[in-house]
């Protein structure tokens, strides 16, 4: 797709739910669907026309995706999980789940150069493909559909209301933490636009040096790496000096990184610890494993500790409820208006 194309139409595959909580939930998220088509239903040629000037495309195309670290999510089929039961990446040829899961991280581990970041970033950090404000990007998500579990089908954008609900309610005067609940997956609009799965999606880590012992599949997905072979690139500090820093790191291409991007590059009034939220909240071999200490300092342990805490509204709290998201919208413009108001240039 070129950039400023109408995505195409996919069909979107609707599952039975398991339970009857799952049940209710598709049915609130339909509802709730089919009201805001309704009420908005007469300005849609409008806005599809405006939404072409703009490059944006129409809201109303769907991408299905897998994103591994949606398994994690609190939705009701895993409320009595145990939480160490969520990052189950056994394999087992025999789960279509699994297997897809492993193949999205096989494609990311074979193709996640130095060479294919660097080019990553010279074709998205221009960011000439579209313009958009943050609730038009965040409506996108409307149709941007987790195929990850076969009976709960419901849209991304729900998720980003849940995380900053959540956070909300616990942290009632921090409203940079409230949206910063509510865009973090925002930089998935990447799929939309034509980017493999496994170069939007999953858990993220650092290339130029030797892969963390405790990335996921780690043992074989990186075998057809090219970077394996390459002196510069597989030893402990690769092409890093010792206690370098996160920030000088060259992280695997996501999600995460390009909507970190967007920010700074759409001169964002959110804090450091939020836009440190967004970049890393994929980095599970940093965040949950303690690996690249040798690459780290004193102030990045800062860091962690508020991207730990984010991420515990965004994978583990439990929640059987869907957000009535048409009455949060005014809260939330509103804080997009006061931190990162207007068009931006993605």
């Amino acid at each position: 797709m070129k950039s400023g194309d109408a995505l195409p139409s996919r069909r979107r595959r609707w599952c039975r739910p398991r339970t009857e909580t799952d049940r209710e939930n598709v049915k609130i998220a339909r509802n709730s669907k089919a009201e805001a088509k309704h009420q908005n239903g007469r300005q849609d040629n409008k806005n599809d026309t405006k939404n072409k000037e703009n490059g944006v495309g129409s809201l109303h195309h769907e991408v299905k995706i897998i994103d591994p670290s949606e398994l994690l999510r609190p939705e009701p089929k895993f409320a009595q999980k145990p939480i160490s039961h969520f990052r189950d990446y056994s394999v087992d040829e025999n789960d279509p789940i699994k297997e897809r899961v492993r193949k999205t991280y096989e494609d990311m581990h074979t193709n996640q150069t130095v060479q294919f970041v660097r080019d990553k970033m010279d074709q998205w950090c221009k960011f000439n493909h579209f313009k958009a404000t943050m609730r038009e990007a965040l409506e996108k998500l409307n149709e941007l559909v987790d195929e990850s579990d076969p009976d709960v089908n419901i849209p991304n954008i729900v998720h980003a209301f849940q995380t900053a609900e959540r956070i909300r309610k616990d942290y009632p005067n921090d409203d940079w933490f409230h949206l910063t609940g509510l865009i973090h997956d925002a930089g998935k609009i990447l799929a939309m636009y034509d980017e493999p799965q496994w170069s939007v999606v999953g858990d993220t880590f650092v290339v130029g040096c030797d892969w963390s012992k405790n990335i996921v599949y780690r043992d074989e997905s990186f075998k057809n790496n090219p970077d394996a072979n390459n002196p510069k690139y597989n030893t402990k500090y690769g092409m890093y000096e010792a206690k370098c820093g996160l920030d000088n790191l060259l992280m695997s291409w996501g999600h995460d990184e390009y909507l970190y991007r967007v920010l700074v590059h759409n001169n964002t009034k959110l804090p450091a610890e939020a836009l440190a939220m967004i970049r890393f909240h994929s980095f599970y071999p940093w965040h949950s494993s303690g690996d690249y200490s040798h690459l780290l300092t004193e102030e990045d342990e800062k860091t962690k500790q508020w991207v730990l805490k984010f991420n515990q509204y965004d994978l583990y709290t439990k929640s059987h409820d869907v957000p009535d998201i048409e009455n949060l919208w005014p809260y939330y413009e509103s804080l997009i208006d006061k931190y990162i108001p207007g068009k931006l240039e993605w």
